[in-house]
């Protein structure tokens, strides 16, 4: 008889990893409940809060355990999240980019870290609640596609895992409606069955990144200009509290003489500039994308996908006009041969606004996930024209 995997399930304390745990266990897995403890001062730790990894939430991940009957542990990943997550985060915002921390987490942590230490214990698998979907082609490889509910579709999110990591990774909620899993959560008698979702950044729950980062990096003001007009607008306290596309909160004390919004179309950390302009500037028709990593099978020059740059956006047809470099595949390097740096870029043909450096573009081919890239640099038909002109 062989034995049942074994499987880590990620339990963050909400209705779905207690779900997704609960059948796990339902499939025969031998399961082991873990909640993951993030903050370097526990004590400090808030008691209840919108985001996530609240003390609260450790608790309800612990009752969840209790009534599933499966073994719970909290592991302590406080030192990993602070170096791969909050210093990359405040890091790229002081480089005029802007990340997407819960992207780097499921990167760095939760398909990284735990994975490497639950395949170091002997186990199989890491378990959550991602609505995503698994599934093996005709050749054995397993390749993730969208989830069931749009609206609570992960895969973008998810996009940033190797085919190595998919390889271990068991998403149970990826064929169920949200509304369902509430349900079966209630059915189960789990208490998190009413438990509202976090929408917002688990280390910044009250939503005011600039003051978070604020408090991080200090005053660094500088000036507010017009693209077209080189005209100063007003002041800022540090440009890190800008991004690509913005348009409310700006701080401008001098109307544009057109009367018309002004967005964000430029931040510069380095002279401490941020620059308005008009949203034709904020068009984008190509991408370019470092830090590849092929979740499934490896996207192919000249392919027809579909590119997303939000984790609720709406996807756009693209060509994938170039590949350079080693992509992320483990299969391909060795330890003599380091991977190097990969890059790609996409044409789209339809365009798109206020993409900013440090999102993440993730290909798909129809509703599989092809895979992922850091944007480096966007273009622009408009701009392309505006400067041949100029």
């Amino acid at each position: 008889m062989t034995a049942p995997l074994r499987v880590i399930a990620a339990m963050s304390g909400g209705v779905d990893s207690a779900v997704a745990a609960a059948r796990a266990v339902d499939a025969g897995y031998d399961v082991v409940g873990v909640h993951l403890a993030l903050s370097k001062n526990p004590q400090t730790g808030r008691d209840e809060g919108r985001g996530c990894c609240t003390l609260s939430d450790a608790r309800d991940a612990r009752r969840s355990a209790d009534i599933l009957g499966i073994p719970f542990y909290v592991w302590d990943m406080a030192e990993e999240f602070s170096e791969e997550v909050l210093d990359d985060f405040v890091a790229e915002y002081q480089a005029g980019r802007t990340p997407n921390p819960c992207m780097r987490c499921n990167e760095k942590i939760k398909f990284a870290a735990v994975l490497d230490r639950a395949i170091a214990l002997g186990f199989d698998a890491v378990c959550t609640g991602h609505y995503a979907q698994i599934a093996t082609d005709s050749s054995g490889e397993r390749q993730m596609f969208r989830a069931v509910d749009p609206d609570k579709d992960q895969s973008y999110v998810l996009g940033v895992l190797t085919k190595d990591q998919l390889a271990h990774s068991i998403f149970p909620l990826g064929d169920s409606l949200k509304s369902h899993v509430r349900q079966e959560a209630q059915e189960r008698g789990l208490l998190v069955a009413r438990k509202p979702d976090s929408y917002d950044i688990c280390f910044i729950p009250d939503g005011d990144t600039a003051g978070w980062l604020q408090n991080r990096i200090g005053a660094a003001p500088g000036d507010i200009v017009d693209a077209e007009t080189g005209e100063t607008l007003g002041q800022h306290e540090g440009a890190y509290a800008y991004t690509i596309g913005q348009r409310r909160g700006l701080g401008v004390k001098v109307a544009p003489k057109d009367g018309k919004p002004r967005y964000v179309v430029g931040v510069d950390p380095v002279n401490r500039t941020v620059t308005l302009g008009p949203p034709t500037l904020l068009n984008v028709d190509t991408i370019t994308a470092t830090n590849v990593r092929w979740t499934g099978r490896a996207g192919v020059v000249g392919g027809d996908y579909m590119a997303q740059v939000r984790a609720h956006g709406d996807p756009v047809r693209a060509v994938l006009t170039s590949v350079d470099g080693h992509c992320d595949d483990p299969a391909a390097t060795t330890s003599a041969t380091p991977p190097a740096t990969a890059s790609i870029t996409v044409e789209l043909l339809e365009s798109i606004r206020g993409v900013a450096p440090g999102q993440s573009l993730v290909i798909y081919d129809a509703d599989r996930v092809v895979g992922s890239g850091t944007i480096d640099s966007t273009g622009s038909r408009v701009r392309s024209s505006v400067n041949t002109q100029a």
